[in-house]
């Protein structure tokens, strides 16, 4: 029978079924073994809790990948696959959907367009779609998209199907079409999916190129990534984690609230999450493909700020204004809970944050639902955590959160002066 808390098998030998890429020693990046164990005692403990089918970590700190490593399964041990499905291992080289962590990696698109004179983000959006001012918001910023201020958040009625959501061409004119529920700029509300698509139709619009080949000409191709663009190639969807939901099924008032976020049922989001014509697509709030490693590589451009391996992808003063704090302890009306922005990116904070106690400096993006990719400067780091399970509320849900915070915490910080911004 299905475990009623939607738990996987967790096999008992952890070490059969854990993979480790090319790790570099511990004290080579001002560490020492037992912190880097601590650290991945943390992601164990994650594992353990039966959420997870699949989970992979990989923590670099000043560019030295000191953890690389993957355990679970990246198909046939969901919490309602068949005893006899084949079982494929995860390993550092599985890549995984990052969902709205593809916010993040969009939006630090969007600055180096910026920086390159292509708009400002002051720039109304009407000045590049002129049809997105219908009802009320002709006044819209692209920096009101990036700070979730749009007054957009919530998908129409007309794109909650795959077919609908994956035609970039329908979904904006549904989106342009729409009426703002709060006069852009004034409320925060988090925008799941809208924003993403306006901003890419910006890029293609003043570039002449999609959003992903953008991406992978000025920072994925010279750098020499594999993965970390905007849906796969074909050939390429077998390769992918599959996504699982998994956690207690969840009741009103919450599951009503996560419906709302998401446009559909949690369960309806890992179905298309899946499908081939989403992890196919450029959904440039939702389908980035990734492993863990090269995430943190590419939090690791920015963390450096802005040029890695000789490729200089952004200015530091751009990186510093990108990171501009837009929202502080002010409840977004999506996620209902105060979360601190900046242009596009989820900032840390001394003592709330995504990223551990006293992370103030560090960025990233958090992925449906456990999944994040972020740097912080102060203590020469750039990391990524994916995990497969899309669990909204259980019982560990604390184990998520201390995997961050053991990292933070186990890892010093560097004296200003070895920061490279």
């Amino acid at each position: 029978m299905p475990d009623p808390l939607g738990r996987i098998t967790v096999p008992r030998d952890l070490a059969a079924v854990t993979s480790v890429g090319a790790e570099a020693p511990a004290e080579a990046a001002g560490l020492t073994e037992a912190q880097v164990k601590r650290i991945w005692a943390a992601g164990r403990n994650l594992y353990r809790t039966g959420m997870h089918p699949a989970l992979a970590l990989c923590v670099r700190r000043n560019g030295e990948v000191v953890l690389d490593r993957a355990i679970g399964h990246a198909r046939g041990n969901g919490p309602r696959d068949r005893a006899g499905t084949p079982k494929v291992l995860a390993t550092p080289e599985t890549p995984f959907c990052v969902f709205s962590t593809s916010k993040g990696i969009t939006a630090l698109v969007i600055h180096m367009l910026a920086e390159r004179g292509f708009f400002d983000i002051h720039d109304r959006v009407v000045d590049y779609l002129p049809e997105y001012g219908a009802n009320g918001k002709q006044d819209t910023t692209i920096a009101h998209i990036l700070a979730h201020r749009a007054g957009i958040p919530w998908l129409p009625r007309e794109l909650a199907n795959l077919d609908s959501l994956t035609d970039m061409d329908a979904a904006l004119e549904v989106i342009c079409a729409s009426r703002p529920f709060a006069r852009p700029g004034t409320r925060l509300a988090y925008h799941a999916i809208s924003g993403g698509i306006v901003l890419g139709e910006i890029v293609r619009r003043v570039t002449g190129r999609s959003i992903r080949e953008v991406l992978a000409a000025e920072i994925l191709d010279p750098l020499g990534f594999r993965w970390g663009n905007y849906g796969v190639a074909p050939e390429d969807v077998e390769q992918v984690a599959l996504s699982y939901a998994t956690g207690p099924r969840l009741l009103p008032p919450v599951s009503q609230l996560v419906g709302h976020a998401l446009s559909a049922p949690i369960e309806t989001v890992v179905e298309f999450s899946n499908d081939p014509r989403f992890l196919t697509s450029i959904i440039p709030s939702a389908t980035i493909v990734s492993t863990a490693n090269e995430l943190s590589r590419f939090f690791e451009i920015f963390r450096c700020g802005g040029t890695l391996d000789g490729h200089r992808v952004m200015a530091p003063e751009t990186l510093r204004y990108a990171l501009t704090e837009q929202s502080r302890l002010e409840l977004d009306l999506t996620l209902v809970i105060p979360v601190r922005f900046s242009y596009g990116l989820m900032l840390g904070a001394k003592v709330v944050s995504l990223y551990g106690l006293d992370t103030d400096l560090a960025f990233g993006h958090l992925g449906l639902i456990n999944i994040v990719g972020w740097a912080d400067p102060e203590r020469g780091i750039s990391a990524a955590l994916l995990t497969s399970g899309k669990a909204i509320l259980y019982p560990e849900l604390r184990r998520f959160y201390a995997v961050m915070a053991t990292i933070a915490a186990q890892t010093p910080k560097l004296a200003p002066a070895e920061r490279p911004f």
